[in-house]
């Protein structure tokens, strides 16, 4: 079965998941039957359309999670979910905490720690030369005066892996918490709830659930949920937004208590039909095809690969090191209209679903012609 006509490639070998997805053909129509046909069309206030499109984002990631969707809140991005999710919890408003977190991590998500947090925090950083896939590394790190664990279930300039279970039976019996961001395995690393449960969840919907920008979301374990106090809070964290009374106000019993006021819709409509497209499919299948074609390119430049090898340590990125030739190479990749991105260790290249042979073919023609 062939998934290109399902989406807008224009003509281009698309290897850049791990930065944007590609829309689904579909998309266009989609956010307008969803979002523009209440609006435009009914003559009414569409307010009660549009909230449903919340609904089937959450649906959808409780569909691709294995969750319940009342266990999710829509966010417009990382960092702003973080922020409010730290400044929520008052255990981490004591004297003396130390948070964990990899020099691999983005580097919103650091900004976004020592901002929320109290001065005297002390922040521990697993360092780059570390082999983060390591369950080794992980547990020579995590010390019983650890407060706190952040956890990025893959790296995007490494292509690792971070080894989830193994971290996370660490942190539950050193009673350390967890917040887990996916933002680069969300739909092509499988993850369940019900069997992985870190304590929170970051995610978004613009790289491998190709649903754009600003569809984020964070997901609290039920276990957790009653230690939230968020700050950042408006009228759609009140447990009655339609209450309308200033002088009360009482936390959603869910973790819809972090949704904040008036709440953004455009991004979570064409992000809801995306997700449930990949959902149908299944993240143990994505994830077969995509290490499938990874496999391909790793047979023919077996020196030049220096992302993990092994597939339980790997993402679904793969990255090549051609050092004096990377230049040449790039120009060469861009000119035969196939997209990749070069950082630090080497050219970047994340095939998806709508990847065949045929483009990992060419991609390993065109490095060839040029080495």
């Amino acid at each position: 079965m062939t998934f290109k006509d399902d989406f807008i490639l224009s003509n281009t070998n698309y290897l850049l998941n791990h930065s944007v997805g590609r829309p689904l053909v579909t998309a266009q129509s989609a956010f307008k039957d969803a979002f523009l046909d209440p609006w435009q069309n009914s003559g009414r206030e569409p307010w009660a359309a549009w909230l449903t499109i919340i609904d089937d984002f959450r649906n959808a990631l409780g569909k691709m999670f294995n969750a319940p969707m009342t266990e999710f809140c829509p966010q417009v991005n990382l960092s702003s979910a973080l922020t409010k999710l730290l400044m929520s919890l008052e255990t981490l408003q004591k004297d003396s905490i130390v948070i964990l977190l990899s020099e691999n991590d983005f580097p919103s998500i650091g900004f976004a720690f020592k901002k929320a947090l109290p001065e005297h925090c002390e922040f521990r950083f697993i360092a780059k030369e570390c082999d983060i896939t390591d369950i080794d590394v992980w547990q020579s790190h995590l010390s019983e005066d650890v407060d706190l664990a952040f956890i990025s279930h893959a790296y995007s300039n490494t292509g690792e892996q971070a080894p989830l279970d193994g971290i996370l039976s660490l942190c539950q019996n050193l009673n350390i918490l967890t917040i887990l961001d996916i933002a680069q395995s969300a739909g092509i690393v499988p993850l369940d709830l019900q069997k992985q449960s870190p304590d929170f969840m970051l995610g978004s919907s613009v790289k491998w659930l190709c649903g754009g920008p600003g569809a984020a979301y964070l997901w609290v374990n039920p276990k957790r949920i009653k230690e939230c106090k968020p700050k950042d809070v408006g009228w759609f964290s009140h447990e009655n937004p339609f209450e309308f009374d200033i002088h009360h106000f009482t936390y959603h019993n869910s973790t819809l208590k972090f949704w904040g006021g008036t709440p953004s819709i455009t991004p979570f409509a064409i992000a809801a039909h995306s997700i449930q497209y990949f959902s149908d499919i299944g993240s143990l299948a994505l994830r077969e095809h995509n290490q499938r074609l990874i496999d391909l390119v790793a047979k023919e430049f077996d020196n030049e690969f220096v992302s993990p090898k092994a597939q339980s340590k790997r993402s679904g990125t793969l990255i090549l090191d051609f050092k004096d030739k990377q230049e040449c190479i790039m120009l060469a990749l861009h000119n035969n209209n196939i997209s990749v991105d070069s950082r630090s260790l080497g050219i970047r290249i994340s095939p998806h679903i709508y990847n065949d042979e045929n483009d990992i073919i060419q991609l390993i023609s065109t490095i060839k012609n040029h080495l």
